[in-house]
């Protein structure tokens, strides 16, 4: 029997979307789409390029009343060629560095980094 990805989508809760969104933008060097909450149109959301059909997870920046952000204890490692690419990035664009690149073995390197929005997100890479 074929395994599946435990994980099929994610959400990064935040106070400021557009900060957020600028954020995310300039360190991943990608563009956030709108997309709807049709369960409740008061809800924002930006979503991250991706296809569920493909291997890892889609996900989207979320505003929603009642969820507060960088309260949570989930990191959410984005793949990058690089990490030490985007890590370069986090600061000018209004995060922090936690841990610099570091080694993980035989599974690569990975940077953990504090968004604008006091999230601890990952960056992950084989180089």
């Amino acid at each position: 029997m074929a395994q599946k990805n435990s994980v099929v989508w994610f959400e990064i809760y935040v106070e400021d979307m557009e900060r957020a969104v600028n954020f995310y933008e300039k360190v991943l060097d990608v563009k956030l789409e709108n997309i709807n909450n049709p369960s409740d149109p008061s809800v924002l959301m930006k979503a991250f390029p991706g296809h569920m059909e493909e291997y890892g997870a889609a996900g989207a920046l979320v505003k929603m009343e009642g969820v507060e952000a960088g309260k949570n204890s989930t990191i959410i490692y984005f793949g990058c060629e690089d990490c030490t690419v985007e890590e370069s990035r986090v600061v000018a664009s209004g995060g922090q560095v936690h841990q610099s690149k570091m080694a993980i073995g035989e599974h690569g390197f990975i940077s953990l980094v504090v968004d604008t929005e006091g999230n601890t997100i990952g960056l992950h890479s084989m180089k």
